[in-house]
């Protein structure tokens, strides 16, 4: 088998996995003659409950604060066996049970434990990422941090190093490998890799770096991805703004030195196009968003290895992506694809758009793709129409001129069906950097007849070309790539939050930072004129 863990580290990741785990679920098949695309035993693995009943649930470990699981109890229906406390206890006088008042369940649980048909979900009902979660969890799925509330206004979880003293803590006391992760880890017969979905914009950066490094003295070659969530940040006070600019500048220092890909996913500044209807102040409409782009983009590692040609896994997409070995930065882009009406001609309603980086968004059924066009975009790769990627770090780079985007490496990902094969698909181009050194962009493409599902958990944030609602389910593009922009977005950072930083560490920050953004230029510029004083 070629399993999979998730690690799911803080309240923000919470909300994309819980829509990652939603989406798997929805793949499985229960008539004697379907069998579903996707290989369940990847994310999934087998047990039995309390009462002998056999089970099914994620290979993941999820960690959040006091508060932050709402109405998830670590013992499920399958798992809860009710025992009188008092049976149990080794006290021979009366014992007094206090009880924390519960949250009450929301209708959407309520109708999934009755069987009845859930009502409608809105931003006002999904109060917790629980409110909508799908599935049922091992127990020791669930870890609850009671060092830290969540929301608190006395003591945020909102500073690096707050995430890296929790985990020193609780690592001291209980070695969470040894107790979270090594049981999911001996169970798999052949690990493909370890998925971390985590914040890099607060405390958790730091925690998730702590672990991380943990994981790479036991697991030395195992692949790590990480995705790197991030919150919106219009209309956040100055001082909020640069802490989490400084946290996420940690993080990709650390990260990148140890995970195997860093992927970090924020919401663009600029409008979305008019395909999404989206509320940027609802974490279950945001992180709706990056789950459709993780899970199409990770689902060529999960699909059965009868479709050889378009069945991949984490190591060997590493590999692709980081063509000098210096490039573990990720960029992340997507495209919903709106069925196209007679009028339109197959062109998707596409009419030179554009996206956050100013590129002209790539058609997937123009074939006229020229060596290198005016907006940057190269022969054979896309550029889609949501950049989720910090599109918006490129303005940091005060006082130097816009470069365009020069790709080393990109994936693309055609989930849906009818999306045909274009020309630019099986063609490398290649490109001209500063002083004639050309470079072939390596492009890989990989296609599935699989739709992204549209579940009743999941808000309805699609648009057809009449502004009606997409049901059911939508075909998808996906990019991801390796490229010159990491440059200016990590030169950008490091300008931004250099002296915000601590002077026992800002010299090693700065350097590390310094390091990633020199992995991006390779083949491109003499450095003559780049360097940072």
């Amino acid at each position: 088998m070629r399993e999979i863990i998730t690690l799911q580290l803080g309240q923000q990741s919470n909300y994309v996995a819980t829509h990652f785990w939603n989406t798997q679920e929805s793949y499985f098949t229960y008539g004697a003659d379907e069998e579903s695309p996707v290989d369940h035993d990847v994310h999934f693995r087998p047990g039995l409950g309390a009462d002998g009943t056999e089970t099914f649930m994620p290979r993941t470990v999820i960690y959040d604060l006091k508060g932050g699981f709402g109405t998830l109890k670590r013992l499920n229906d399958l798992y809860d066996i009710t025992e009188d406390a008092s049976s149990s206890s080794l006290w021979p006088g009366q014992a007094v049970v206090h009880r924390q008042e519960p949250i009450e369940a929301s209708a959407y649980q309520q109708s999934l434990d009755t069987g009845q048909a859930p009502p409608e979900l809105t931003t006002s009902t999904v109060r917790y990422w629980s409110d909508f979660n799908r599935v049922f969890y091992h127990p020791k799925s669930v870890v609850q941090l009671n060092e830290y509330e969540l929301n608190s206004t006395l003591m945020p979880f909102e500073k690096w190093h707050m995430g890296e003293e929790l985990f020193a803590n609780l690592d001291k006391e209980h070695d969470l490998l040894d107790r979270d992760l090594r049981p999911f880890a001996e169970e798999a017969d052949n690990m493909q890799g370890i998925q971390i979905m985590s914040g890099i914009d607060d405390a958790w950066g730091g925690f998730a770096a702590k672990y991380i490094e943990q994981i790479r003295d036991e697991y030395g070659k195992t692949p790590v991805w990480v995705f790197g969530v991030q919150e919106p940040v219009r209309g956040l006070p100055r001082e909020k703004r640069l802490l989490k600019l400084v946290n996420k500048a940690r993080a990709l220092a650390e990260l990148s030195s140890q995970a195997s890909l860093v992927v970090p996913l924020a919401m663009p500044e600029e409008l979305l196009p008019s395909s999404i209807h989206l509320d940027a102040s609802s974490p279950w409409h945001v992180s709706a968003l990056f789950a459709a782009a993780i899970e199409s983009t990770t689902l060529y590692s999960r699909l059965r290895t009868t479709d050889l040609a378009y069945s991949s896994n984490l190591g060997r997409m590493t590999d692709l992506l980081n063509v000098f070995g210096r490039q573990n930065i990720a960029n992340i882009e997507m495209s919903p694809i709106k069925p196209p009406s007679p009028a339109q001609n197959g062109t998707n309603g596409l009419t030179n758009p554009t996206n956050a980086r100013g590129e002209l968004v790539s058609n997937p059924n123009d074939n006229s793709i020229d060596d290198e066009s005016d907006s940057g975009l190269q022969k054979g790769t896309a550029s889609l129409e949501v950049d989720l990627s910090s599109p918006q770090d490129l303005r940091l780079e005060s006082g130097r001129r816009p470069r365009k985007r020069y790709v080393f490496s990109q994936v693309q990902t055609y989930r849906g069906p009818n999306i045909e094969k274009t020309a630019a698909d099986d063609e490398d181009g290649v490109t001209t950097g500063h002083f004639g050194m050309r470079r072939r962009p390596k492009v890989h493409n990989y296609r599935s007849e699989l739709s992204f599902p549209l579940l009743d958990s999941y808000p309805k944030l699609f648009r057809d070309d009449n502004a009606h609602v997409v049901k059911e389910c939508i075909a998808m593009r996906t990019a991801l790539s390796t490229d010159t922009s990491v440059m200016a977005k990590v030169r950008g950072l490091r300008t931004a939050v250099i002296r915000s930083i601590g002077v026992e560490d800002r010299e090693m920050i700065g350097n590390e930072l310094a390091e990633i953004a020199e992995g991006y230029k390779e083949g491109w510029s003499s450095g003559s004129d780049d360097d940072d004083d």
